[in-house]
C-alpha cells in the first residue's frame, strides 16, 4: 500500500472512531492535503505528523503553523523539493483552517480573500486579481489550454456568476438536476481563473464553503484522493474544439459531485478523460493517472509551447489579425486572397490547430457573427514579428 493510503487510512480511522471535533478536523485536513495534487504538491512528514497532533488536540492550528515557519527558517541547505514541501504545508494548513469556519461571503471580495488566507506567506500576489492574460498546457487536452477569462473583464465575470447563483431556485429540482447545476455553476466559476496561480484550491474551498453553507453533507474523500481528477473535470468541462470534434464535456465532473454529495463509488480516473492520446498510447492503461507520475515523452512533451513556427501561412495570418478581431472576409482582405477554401485548408484551419488562432464563438463555428483573434500563444508571436 503506498504511503499517501496509509495516511488516508490513518484520516479515515479519526472520522469513523474519533470525536466528533476530531473527526471534522480529520476530514478537513484530508481535504488540505489532498488539494495539493492539482499541483502536483506532495506535502512533508513532518506536516502530516503536526496535523495528527492537531487532530488529536495536542496542537492549535497557530501552532501548527509556527512549526512549520520555524521548521523551513531553521533550513540551511534548501533543494527544489524543500520548495515545492513547504508551499504544500503551508497551503495545508491554511486551508484547515478556512475550511474549519463556517463564513462565506458571495461575492468577488470574498473570492480573492479565500484566495489570500490560502496562500498568505506564499504568494506575494496572494488575493490579486491577475492583470495579464494566460493560457496553461493540459495533460488531458494534450497539450492544449483552455480559453480563460481575459484579464480586463475578470472582477465583473466573477460578480455576474455569482449574481446568477444568488438568483437560482434549487427548489424542486431533482438530485440530479441540482449535480447537473452544480457542476455547471462551479466549472464556469473556475474558468474565470481570475489569479495567477492557485485557482482550482480556491474554487475547491469556496465550493466546500458554500455546499456547507446550503446543508449539503460533504464527503471529503473525493477532493482528499481525487483533487487532480477534479481539476481535470473542469478542463474537460470548459474546453471544446469544432474542428476535432470535442465538445464541452460535463459528464467527468458529474461524477465527481455524486461521488462528493451522494456518496456513489463511480471510478474517477484521469486517463479517460484524454482527448487524444497518440497511437501508441491509444489503450487508456497506458496513460499516467497521478500528477506526479512520469508523463510518456510522447505525450505533451513533443507540443512545446515555444511562439514560433516555420509555417510562413501562419506567420502571414497572425500579421493579418494583429489585435484585431477579424472575419473570413476581412481577413482574405488584408492577406490579400480570394480562393476562400484554400485561405481555410491551407492558412486558417492550421493556425487554429497550432494554437495561435481561436474563434470569438467557438461553441458556434457557423455564428453569423464569426470572427477570429489571436491566441496567448498567437500573440506571442505576433509581438516577436513585429519586433
Amino acid at each position: 500500500m503506498a504511503v499517501e493510503d496509509n495516511y488516508y487510512d490513518i484520516l479515515g480511522e479519526y472520522l469513523r472512531q474519533g470525536e466528533p471535533l476530531q473527526a471534522e478536523k480529520a476530514a478537513n485536513w484530508g481535504i488540505a492535503i489532498g488539494l495539493q495534487a492539482v499541483d502536483g504538491l506532495t506535502p512533508s512528514d513532518y506536516l502530516k505528523d503536526a496535523a495528527r497532533r492537531n487532530i488529536e488536540g495536542e496542537i492549535t492550528i497557530d501552532e501548527v503553523k509556527q512549526l512549520l515557519k520555524n521548521y523551513y527558517d531553521s533550513k540551511t541547505t534548501r533543494t527544489p523539493d524543500d520548495d515545492e514541501k513547504e508551499e504544500a504545508d503551508k497551503v495545508s494548513s491554511n486551508i484547515q483552517e478556512l475550511l474549519s469556519h463556517r463564513t462565506l461571503t458571495f461575492n468577488v471580495v470574498g473570492i480573492t480573500g479565500i484566495h489570500e488566507a490560502i496562500f498568505k506567506g506564499v504568494f506575494k500576489h496572494a488575493g490579486k486579481i491577475r492583470d495579464y492574460n494566460m493560457s496553461k498546457k493540459e495533460f488531458v487536452l494534450c497539450g492544449e489550454s483552455v480559453a480563460y477569462m481575459e484579464y480586463d473583464w475578470l472582477s465583473r465575470a466573477i460578480e455576474y456568476d455569482l449574481q446568477q447563483e444568488r438568483d437560482f431556485d434549487y427548489k424542486r429540482l431533482s438530485k440530479d438536476e441540482i449535480i447537473q447545476h452544480l457542476c455547471r455553476f462551479t466549472a464556469g466559476l473556475w474558468e474565470i481563473h481570475p489569479f495567477c496561480e492557485g485557482n482550482t484550491r480556491t474554487t475547491a474551498v469556496f465550493l466546500i464553503q458554500y455546499l456547507r453553507s446550503m446543508g449539503f453533507d460533504v464527503n471529503n474523500d473525493p477532493f482528499a484522493r481525487h483533487s487532480w481528477y477534479f481539476r481535470n473535470a473542469l478542463v474537460r468541462a470548459n474546453y471544446s474544439n469544432p474542428l476535432k470534434g470535442v465538445s464541452r464535456d460535463y459528464s467527468f465532473l458529474e461524477k465527481f459531485f455524486r461521488n462528493l454529495l451522494l456518496g456513489e463509488n463511480n471510478e474517477l480516473k484521469n486517463r479517460y478523460m484524454v482527448i487524444c492520446p497518440p497511437k501508441e498510447l491509444a489503450s487508456p492503461d497506458k496513460l499516467p493517472d497521478n500528477p506526479t507520475d512520469k508523463l510518456p515523452d510522447i505525450l505533451p512533451r513533443n507540443l512545446d509551447d515555444k511562439f514560433e513556427t516555420n509555417n510562413e501561412n501562419i506567420i502571414k495570418l497572425v500579421k493579418a489579425i494583429g489585435e484585431n478581431e477579424l472575419s473570413v472576409k476581412e481577413i482574405l482582405k488584408v492577406v490579400g486572397l480570394k480562393d476562400r477554401e484554400n485561405f481555410m485548408n491551407n492558412m486558417l484551419y492550421p493556425a487554429i490547430n497550432a494554437g495561435f488562432v481561436r474563434m470569438l464563438y467557438p461553441e458556434s463555428p457557423r455564428h453569423p457573427r464569426q470572427k477570429y483573434l489571436l491566441t496567448v500563444k498567437g500573440m506571442g508571436l505576433y509581438n516577436k514579428k513585429k519586433k
